[in-house]
Parts: C-alpha cells; sequence; structure tokens
C-alpha cells in the first residue's frame, strides 16, 4: 500500500457536474485543483454508469431564454456537436475532456474520500485535510488545501468535519413555506435506476429472473405510464427509498429498484399488451441515482418563496429554473402522479450565500448539498443548475485563496469582485451588468458596419418576407409576439388574410421581471377592423413606453376567421407564445401558471411575419458592451443587417486615449432558448448551433499605425466564448471584429466585445 499527500490550492471532492464545473473554473483562474471522485467516470448522475438527462433551468423547453452558459454551457454545446445520437458513453468523454483541457487540475478517480480532519469548536471549524483510497491502485491519498468544496452530493466531506446540515422535509411554520407539511419529517426524494433495451430485428424471448417483481400486484401498471418504445430516463419515475435512509439502506433500494424494472421488463415482454417481441434488454443500471440526501446550512436558506417569487439577490452567482418539483414518498408504488410541479415565471437567482458552510469556514458546497430547504431544493438539485452552483462555488474558491479570506469573508467583503470574475468567465450570472474597471470596452466609442433597426422579420421593398418557410396559421388560438422595446414601441405590422369581414383584438403586456417573457400586466389594447381578402401587412396599434429596454408581448386574440403567416428562423430577440396548457410527461401532474399557459413549444422556432416601429436600439452596436451577457429585458446583443454574400460585417472600439490591453474577449450568440438535453429529450438538427459566428477576425489598429493588423482568424467556430491574447502590438487606438460568415443564421449576433486591460 502507498500513502502520499497532495497539496493544492482547492480540493474539490465529488466528480459530478457541479465538482467539474468548480474544478474548471478555479483552474482557469489560475489554481491549482485536486479533482476527487469516487467513481471511474466523471459525470455523476449523467455519467453512462447511471445515464440521467442533464436538465436545468430550461426545464425541458418550458422556460425561455434560460440555457446555462459558462462550463456547463461549453460541455451542452460540445455534446450537442460530438453526440447527436445522445450516447451517454460520449458525454463521459465531453465530461472528461473538459477536465483534462485544464492543466491545473490534478484529476483522482476511483478515489474514495472517507476520512477527514477538522479542528476547531462547533461553531467555527476548520478542514485540514480530507484523505481517499484509491480502489484498484491501492493508494492513500491525504489532501491538504486552504479550501475544501464539498460537491458530493450525500455531504459525506461536511459531515465528517461537523458542517451543520438539514434531512428531510422542514415543517411550513420554520420557513412559512406553503407547500412544506405541517411537521417536519424525515422524508425524501427516492432514488433512481435506469434502462435501456435494443431492438435485435428478431424475435427474442425474456425468462423473467427470481429477482424480479411481479408489478401486476402493485399500483405501477395503472398509475405509471409505461412505453414498450421508452428507454433511459423517460423512466425517471422508477423511483423508491424515501421513506429510509437513502445512504444507510442504499443497497436494499438498489435491490428494490433492479427487482422492479425485471417486473416492467417482464409485463412488456411477456404481457401481450405490448409490440416488443423483438426487444431485448440491453443494460440497467447498477448505481441508483440519489435525488436528496444532506443539505447543509449557509448563511441563507433558499426557500419556495426565493424560487416561486424570483427573488432578487444582491449576491446573486447562479439561476434555476427547472420547477419545485416534488415527488411521492412512496414513489413507483404511489398510486398518484409520480410527480407534482410547480413553475415560477421565469428563471429564479440563486445567492452566494447558499454556497458556504455557517460553520466550517473553509468549506464551500455545490449541487445538491447546499443551503435550500427541501421545498425549494425540488428547483435547484437538478444537474445543469448544479453545474452553474459549481462554477460559482469554484470561482469564489479561486478568489479566497487569491485574496487570502474565508468564503463568507469573501461573500462579505467582496461580492462585486466575484460577480464581475463570473461574468468575465461567461458563467451563468442573472441580472448583474458588467462594471469591470478592466474592461476597456466600457470606454469605448462603439460603431458597426450596420444594425437591424426594425425588429422583427425581414421585409424586401416589395413587401415580401425574406424567410424561409412561409405559412399560413389560422389563429385558433392566442398568439403572442415577445419582442424587446427600446425605447419605444408604437405598432407592429401582421402579414395576415381572412376569410370575412372581422376585427382583431390585439394587446401588449409588459413582462413584470426582466427576464421573464409572459404576460403580466395590460398595458395596452386595441380593436382593429380586418376586411375579407388575401394576403396583406396590416398596422396594429401597440403602444408602450418603459422606463428603461424591456421585453414584450403583443398578444392576437383568437379569431378563427384569420390566418396569421409564419416563418422562420425567429428573429434575435423574438419568440412565439401559443396560449394554452403544455405538458411533455403524463406521470407528472403540474399546476397551471402564467409560464405553462403560453408554451413556446407548439411554434418553436417559428416568427409571426411581423414587424415593430418605430425603430429600435434593442440590436444596436452598443448593446455588445451594455453589461449584460444574457437576455435580461432585452437580447443584449449586437446584430447586423442581413449578410449578402462576400460582404463582411463588423463591430468597432474605438477610444481616444490609447489602450494596451492583455487579452479580447468574443461572445457569441448561442441560442439559449433552445434545450440541449445531453440524451436528446428534445432534439435539435444543427450541430453546431446556426446562430453562432462561424469565421471571424479581431484586428487592431496600433497607436503609432495606420493600418489595421490581424490578432486572430477562427475559422469553422462553434463555441460560445472564445479569449485571445493580445501580444506584440503595443497600446491601441482601435480594435474591431469582422464576421466573414455565420452557421447559417441570416444575420451576425456577437453578445459581447470585452478587451481586458
Amino acid at each position: 500500500m502507498q500513502n502520499r499527500t497532495v497539496q493544492t490550492d482547492v480540493v474539490v471532492v465529488g466528480g459530478g457536474l457541479a465538482g467539474v464545473s468548480a474544478a474548471v473554473a478555479a483552474a482557469r483562474l489560475g489554481r491549482r485543483v485536486a479533482l476527487v471522485n469516487n467513481r471511474p467516470v466523471l459525470g455523476g448522475n449523467s455519467s453512462s454508469e447511471v445515464r440521467v438527462w442533464v436538465c436545468g433551468a430550461t426545464a425541458h423547453g418550458n422556460q425561455r431564454w434560460a440555457r446555462e452558459n459558462g462550463v456547463v454551457g461549453e460541455m451542452y454545446v460540445e455534446n450537442q456537436y460530438r453526440n447527436p445520437e445522445g450516447n451517454p458513453v460520449y458525454w463521459d468523454d465531453v465530461v472528461l475532456d473538459t477536465v483534462r483541457r485544464e492543466e491545473n487540475i490534478e484529476l483522482f478517480l476511483n478515489t474514495d474520500v472517507r476520512e477527514v480532519e477538522a479542528t476547531g469548536p462547533d461553531d467555527s471549524r476548520r478542514i485540514e485535510s480530507v484523505t481517499g483510497w484509491t480502489m484498484g491502485s491501492e493508494i492513500l491519498t491525504r489532501f491538504e488545501a486552504p479550501i475544501f468544496l464539498d460537491c458530493s452530493g450525500d455531504g459525506l466531506v461536511g459531515h465528517l468535519a461537523g458542517a451543520r446540515y438539514r434531512l428531510g422535509k422542514e415543517s411550513r411554520a420554520e420557513f412559512g413555506e406553503e407547500w412544506a407539511p405541517e411537521e417536519p419529517r424525515r422524508e425524501f426524494l427516492g432514488s433512481t435506476l435506469l434502462f435501456y433495451t435494443k431492438d435485435l430485428g428478431k424475435p427474442v424471448k425474456y425468462v423473467p429472473p427470481e429477482t424480479a417483481i411481479d408489478i401486476t400486484k402493485t399500483p405501477i401498471p395503472e398509475s405509471r405510464v409505461i412505453r414498450s418504445g421508452d428507454s433511459g430516463a423517460h423512466y425517471w419515475w422508477i423511483e423508491w427509498g424515501g421513506e429510509l435512509d437513502i445512504v444507510a439502506d442504499n443497497e436494499r433500494i438498489r435491490d428494490e429498484l433492479r427487482g422492479v424494472i425485471l417486473g416492467i421488463w417482464d409485463y412488456i415482454k411477456n404481457s401481450g399488451k405490448f409490440d416488443a417481441d423483438n426487444l431485448t434488454l440491453e443494460w440497467i443500471g447498477n448505481v441508483p441515482g440519489k435525488r436528496e440526501y444532506r443539505r447543509f446550512i449557509g448563511d441563507h436558506t433558499l426557500t419556495q418563496q426565493d424560487v416561486v417569487g424570483q427573488t432578487r439577490f444582491p449576491d446573486t452567482v447562479a439561476f434555476g429554473g427547472w420547477s419545485i418539483d416534488l415527488h411521492p414518498v412512496g414513489g413507483m408504488y404511489e398510486p398518484g402522479a409520480g410527480a407534482v410541479q410547480r413553475f415560477s415565471d421565469g428563471v429564479f437567482e440563486i445567492p452566494y450565500r447558499c454556497l458556504y458552510s455557517v460553520n466550517v469556514e473553509n468549506m464551500l458546497m455545490a449541487g445538491r448539498d447546499i443551503s435550500a430547504t427541501h421545498i425549494a431544493f425540488g428547483a435547484s438539485r437538478v444537474m445543469a443548475t448544479c453545474g452553474t452552483l459549481g462554477e460559482a462555488a469554484g470561482t469564489a474558491a479561486a478568489l479566497c485563496v487569491e485574496h487570502g479570506l474565508t468564503p463568507r469573508e469573501l461573500g462579505a467583503r467582496r461580492t462585486p469582485l466575484l460577480q464581475q470574475t463570473l461574468l468575465r468567465q461567461d458563467a451563468s450570472v442573472l441580472g448583474v451588468a458588467n462594471e469591470d474597471p478592466d474592461d476597456l470596452a466600457r470606454s469605448a466609442r462603439v460603431s458597426a458596419s450596420s444594425h437591424q433597426r426594425v425588429v422583427g422579420v425581414h421585409r424586401h421593398g416589395d413587401g415580401s418576407v425574406a424567410a424561409d418557410d412561409v405559412r399560413a396559421d389560422r389563429l385558433e388560438s392566442d398568439l403572442g409576439i415577445v419582442l424587446p422595446v427600446d425605447p419605444v414601441l408604437e405598432h407592429v405590422d401582421v402579414l395576415l388574410s381572412a376569410d370575412v369581414d372581422t376585427t382583431l383584438e390585439v394587446e401588449v403586456h409588459s413582462t413584470g421581471l426582466p427576464q421573464n417573457v409572459v404576460p403580466a400586466h395590460l398595458e395596452h389594447a386595441a380593436s382593429v377592423p380586418v376586411p375579407a381578402g388575401g394576403e396583406r401587412w396590416v398596422r396594429l396599434p401597440a403602444r408602450y413606453n418603459p422606463d428603461r429596454p424591456a421585453n414584450a408581448v403583443v398578444v392576437l386574440r383568437a379569431n378563427p376567421h384569420v390566418e396569421v403567416r409564419t416563418s422562420r428562423p425567429l428573429p434575435p430577440g423574438v419568440l412565439t407564445l401559443v396560449h394554452g396548457q403544455d405538458a411533455d410527461d403524463q406521470n407528472v401532474s403540474v399546476t397551471a401558471g402564467r409560464l405553462l399557459s403560453w408554451p413556446t413549444k407548439p411554434m418553436r422556432g417559428r416568427a409571426v411575419c411581423f414587424s415593430a416601429g418605430p425603430e429600435s436600439r434593442a440590436l444596436a452596436p452598443e448593446r455588445a458592451v451594455s453589461g449584460y451577457h444574457r437576455p435580461y429585458g432585452g437580447p443584449h446583443e449586437w446584430a447586423s443587417a442581413p449578410m449578402r454574400e462576400g460582404v463582411e460585417e463588423w463591430l468597432q472600439l474605438d477610444w481616444d486615449a490609447a489602450v494596451d490591453p492583455r487579452e479580447v474577449h468574443v461572445v457569441l450568440d448561442d441560442d439559449v432558448d433552445l434545450e440541449l438535453n445531453t440524451l436528446h429529450h428534445h432534439r435539435s438538427p444543427d450541430e453546431v448551433l446556426p446562430q453562432l459566428v462561424r469565421d471571424y477576425r479581431v484586428e487592431v489598429l496600433p497607436a503609432d499605425a495606420d493600418a489595421w493588423r490581424t490578432l486572430t482568424a477562427v475559422r469553422d467556430n462553434r463555441w460560445r466564448h472564445q479569449v485571445h491574447p493580445v501580444v506584440g502590438f503595443g497600446p491601441l487606438r482601435a480594435l474591431r471584429l469582422v464576421v466573414e460568415r455565420t452557421n447559417g443564421a441570416p444575420e451576425a449576433r456577437v453578445v459581447q466585445l470585452r478587451v481586458q486591460a
């Protein structure tokens, strides 16, 4: 047996998406990181060992402009390119490559941390080291660092260090949560095993083993949807153990889950109710995917009110959008729905104070063990959200080491530093403006070759639509056109036809919070006569004058005598809503709300053929340095006029006095409205997102030169965030990004152009 000691700046325990994102974030900021995982593969519940698809703030497409950026976003986009079929083995390598790419990370797989050395009184503990045993290699490793991150899911490191935590459900009175039980209960969300099937093209028999459970003697056949063509995470509802101890009873839970899977397969193959003759059982998981166990206590506990009310936090560092997703304690044996979901009207913020221990001074946590009630945890626990929390915690850890602070001291003294660092790294932060004094772009004059002055679908001079796949859609349901307003909206022109003389009712609604895109407050209403006749542009009054740039929803009320024209693709900053109810999964009971009453999925990617007036600044050049890097009261990006063959578009920064930059950050539009589930719950045909710029150059104008010089030329880009060092040019008086070609979008789109001193 070997004994060794590893000393680094940061130790991250847990190789799920929270731990991976934390390690990568800290490493990119120059910290030496030990990433310790007790399994042979990274990815946690998303790995090929468990095979849960990665869900996040998009909530299977229910939330809008909600997909995560940062480290998780990079992995989503890379998986879309490498793995369009959703192979969980390929996803393993996407995650592993993300870690291996970082020279500052030392990775320890198959290393189970089971010993923690911590000192100090109960109210002020400090972790000195953690020790892990590497299976197969027979190595005992002591890991030492000034900062430790518990991303282990079950929270074993913090538990052994003496960190305070919660188990089970809080009482309704403790936090005033309407959906909490009257009395506290030691009950959990259960664990899950999944299975995969394969069509062999010939009949295959199935003889159930003795461990198979006869599900006909349970409520499962009547209360759950079973389909022979489904496999993997479609069977998320194979869940059990909520009444037990999720950790202590892990082996019992696994055996029960496996027995039920074998019983379900027996039912599919041998009941005669399914077309399954040629199907065989290809794979069953053996590692239960756990949902819930310890939740550490931080300086803030996220609550139901924070999620549903979309609380604004001064120390916001991440966001979520998944529903408050609560499952019955009996899991698959409950006769009712497998889950009850309640959505907020848009994405919600998560504060930094949820990410460090209240009593272990050098411990941060990320993933499903953050400081949250059982109810709020139902929304924050999904893996992409856990990844954003990991990136925030890893960034905080790096800053703590750099500045000699504890996590609590960082929050108390340097919250703006943490937030601005996250923004610079393009992390998933909502509603925080770029105020970085080292971003030289903020002091530059911004200009461009062109920009879209009219929000809407492009029109030719003869009034025809410059778009593809134009079709007539009868106005059977209310339609909502989401569009940015900057500075004012007066009217929209809509391309439509009418069977008879009729009247079209039109309304303008504001959305409440800047991140929301559902009708919240009526701002204007009008009735417009529409004479019978063929296709024509009809002007609809739509008055809205917000005090700052904002989203609006122009609602066309249902009228079966009217057909509106719709087309592809969606213009930047625009979405189409359809008034009605939308449900993805028959195993789920969903509480209706404004979000689900106005889904985008029925017309995903399609736009009503409209143009808004007067001219708008929503897509002007200065939006690329406006301070935000996500849609927030508007798209916050520059969009050029439609590109023409052989004609380049450019975005330029000019300074009155020469500047000396270190690097250029280019942040491009990768359509954060599109869900990119790792195993493709919703499929997208685009392996590379068409909104991304494909070929571009960064050019600089040195202070002592009269001609532009090329800093870098990028070809076949498929990334959202690119960083280009500036070396060997001396002081600059101008810099520009020249777009040569996109990956399919008709216009060039740039979310942010940063020039770091």
